[in-house]
């Protein structure tokens, strides 16, 4: 991609990288500076849990997004810490986020990757989700990574069902993550959230 370019007196050919600038000769007449983002990369895992109702447990926040307040509804889920199973990590961040810690995995729904910006920063995700059920559905205190996080404006949302969860969230990853779950339950005997 080419930014802009300007002439230079020198003959030498000039490949010079700097933080996130890389500029290259084209020829020995002009500099083309191209800009690549440095991108984050991290796994996350996450859950769907269903109630013996068949509701969906559902994350509602807002939050000003480039300065405009954004109106979310996402999915628990978070990143995997160190030594952590994608299991253990999507059990602690259903918890962490919406104070119901009494879930259990019923089945792996699968990985996802998905690429954004954020804050100026491009981001590589992989995320992982598991088909889960409310255990116990007395909800206890959530536990965000730090007071200010954006997850501790989360509030428990529950959808009516699956078909329900999958036009009330925000995002298009786990509107795919809701349909894998739908699918899943269509050939097993779970009987909840059809």
């Amino acid at each position: 991609m080419r930014l802009f370019s300007r002439p230079i007196s020198s003959i030498y050919h000039i490949i010079a990288v700097t933080l996130a600038r890389k500029i290259i000769l084209t020829d020995p007449h002009e500099v083309a500076v191209s800009t690549k983002k440095a991108v984050k990369k991290y796994k996350s895992a996450g859950g769907i849990v269903l109630d013996d109702g068949g509701r969906v447990l559902l994350l509602e926040r807002h939050v000003p997004r480039a300065h405009t307040p954004s109106h979310e509804i996402r999915l628990p889920k978070g990143h995997i810490e160190k030594g952590e199973t994608p299991e253990e990590a999507a059990l602690r961040e259903v918890g962490e986020e919406s104070g119901y810690w009494g879930v259990a995995i019923v089945a792996d729904l699968g990985k996802h990757k998905v690429e954004f910006e954020f804050k100026g920063k491009r981001i590589r995700r992989k995320e992982r989700y598991y088909l889960m059920r409310l255990a116990d559905p007395v909800r206890g205190e959530t536990r965000p990574s730090k007071a200010d996080a954006e997850e501790a404006l989360f509030e428990p949302l529950w959808a009516a069902d699956l078909k329900e969860a999958e036009t009330l969230l925000t995002f298009e990853s786990e509107k795919e993550f809701v349909r894998r779950a739908r699918r899943w339950l269509a050939n097993e005997p779970l009987g909840v959230g059809r």
